[in-house]
């Protein structure tokens, strides 16, 4: 390929990157409420996509569990705690991460 091909490709995956970002602000622009099924799926998308990565985390824990099934339990009653208590998906995430990471290094 080309320096020309390269870089048209990469324009053309930012201005489709940034049209799929912007395109929820231009549908539902101004003080008009959202329609049901997304509420819907605001309310229920979170709680389903922690319980989806905890699945995922824990897949292994049976092998290896007093090497990492242990810590891999206390992170997810971390990222569980802290979802209950913050109702933030990001800030559970990332503390259940660092304390598995945490956890690991230390023990």
């Amino acid at each position: 390929m080309s320096t020309w091909q390269i870089i048209g490709i990469i324009l053309m995956s930012a201005c489709i990157t940034v049209l799929l970002r912007a395109l929820p602000f231009l549908i539902f622009n101004g003080n008009k409420t959202l329609p049901k099924p997304v509420q819907t799926l605001g309310r229920y998308l979170p709680p389903a996509i922690m319980a989806v990565l905890i699945v995922y985390c824990l897949k292994d824990a049976r092998g290896d569990f007093l090497g990492t099934g242990v810590w891999q339990l206390l992170a997810v009653v971390v990222v569980a705690v802290s979802y209950k208590w913050k109702h933030n998906t990001f800030l559970s995430i990332l503390l259940g991460t660092v304390c598995y990471m945490v956890l690991l290094r230390i023990f």
